[in-house]
């Protein structure tokens, strides 16, 4: 039985696609013998013919994505959208607030000339991730001189 007539007349008289045309599986010589609108126009009305509701798009993708993206995947800086992080400008800028840190340091008479070239080579080298981390490296191998006139140990 051949309803593809009937099936694109529906899909126009109905104003939806031919996917959403629902033809009732036990009723389909009736479908098969209508030839004009006004015979579909019965059908529909005779609930032989229905509109299916439209499909949503499947999820699967997402959860597959979000699954990965647990993982860390897709996560790097190729995947962000917005103004790029510009890798020199930040370095620059954490470099120069390391730097200020340690001539605070200095000028305060917390470190020596000799630490403080010392801890300068440091940071020039890149081996702190931030101001925390020098401050965390300083203070973990007690480089900072002690208020009461001890003297302070290098590791």
């Amino acid at each position: 039985m051949d309803v593809s007539l009937a099936r694109r007349l529906a899909s126009e008289v109905l104003g939806v696609g031919e996917s959403r045309i629902w033809i009732d599986p036990d009723k389909l010589d009736e479908v098969s013998a209508a030839i004009s609108r006004s015979d579909v126009r019965r059908l529909i009305k005779d609930g032989v013919i229905r509109v299916l509701p439209p499909s949503t798009p499947s999820r699967g993708r997402v959860r597959e994505r979000r699954l990965k993206r647990k993982k860390g995947r897709g996560r790097g800086p190729g995947s962000k959208k917005g103004p790029r992080v510009d890798e020199k400008r930040a370095w620059i800028n954490r470099v120069r607030a390391q730097r200020r840190y340690l001539k605070f340091l200095k000028e305060k008479g917390q470190i020596d000339t000799k630490t403080f070239r010392y801890l300068y080579r440091l940071v020039k080298g890149g081996m702190f991730r931030s101001l925390s981390h020098l401050k965390l490296y300083i203070s973990e191998h007690k480089l900072v001189r002690v208020e009461e006139g001890g003297e302070r140990s290098k590791v």
